[in-house]
């Protein structure tokens, strides 16, 4: 039986006067890639940030309701924000390296963290990016720039420098939609091969990727979670007309 991880609970997100999420419940496991999908402005990108407060950010945003983590409410008075991201790592649409070195980009988490002993940063630089699938693409190149690279390779150093850091949780944000075919089939081999070590929650608007490599899928509309399930049910036999509307292509 799987473990759960994260757990939200009537969560209402407010931009403003316009509320974007509308009380969502859904519980997380370890282990598992969730997929969440619907169409543009449905709130799957918001609920996203929501797991590791990437909406903090935002001026004028207030939420409201309880997400449950390791037996705490992240949204509590004794969250350390910081630490947070840490434990629940994010990767974004854009690859968005740090215009610094291949190496510099994979260890600068860890020199935040106070690791400075050179043989264990080469040793979690190696693991990270061979994790990633980019190991073999930039070994020669770890000291030139990582925005030298392309887009994919950029995407997957992205993905590498969230690992570094040993995160429970990563959190990807349509992470292949800026990518090419063939480096969105890396990417997703990557994702894949993570899974054994890491719970994984992915906003794509692709239905075959999500078909293809998430356990679990949840459906968003005008900012209700409309469905939950295991993906194979979510596809083939789907409970909510709204659900089945979307995935056959009727909207969206």
């Amino acid at each position: 039986m799987a473990e759960t991880i994260i757990t939200t609970k009537d969560l209402h997100l407010y931009y403003g006067q316009n509320e974007a999420l509308k009380g969502i419940d859904l519980t997380l496991n370890e282990g598992e890639i969730t997929a969440l999908i619907g169409p543009s402005g449905c709130g799957k990108s918001t609920f996203l940030r929501c797991l590791n407060r990437m909406n903090d950010l935002i001026p004028n945003v207030t939420t409201t309701g309880r997400i449950i983590y390791k037996g705490q409410d992240i949204y509590g008075p004794n969250t350390d924000i910081v630490d947070l991201r840490k434990e629940i790592g994010m990767v974004f649409q854009q690859p968005n390296p740090f215009p610094f070195s291949v190496y510099e980009n994979i260890t600068y988490g860890l020199k935040l963290k106070g690791i400075k002993d050179e043989k264990e940063l080469d040793q979690i630089v190696e693991e990270s990016l061979k994790a990633a699938s980019v190991w073999d693409d930039v070994k020669d190149k770890l000291n030139e720039s990582a925005l030298a690279l392309s887009g994919g390779q950029q995407q997957r150093v992205c993905i590498a420098r969230v690992l570094a850091i040993n995160p429970d949780i990563i959190l990807l944000d349509e992470p292949t939609s800026a990518l090419d075919p063939i480096s969105s089939g890396k990417i997703e081999n990557t994702l894949t091969e993570l899974k054994d070590k890491y719970t994984m929650v992915i906003v794509t608007h692709n239905m075959s990727q999500a078909s293809r490599i998430s356990d679990k899928t949840a459906f968003f509309l005008s900012g209700d979670l409309i469905e939950f399930n295991q993906t194979r049910n979510i596809f083939l036999y789907p409970q909510e007309k709204q659900t089945d509307d979307y995935i056959s292509g009727r909207f969206g």
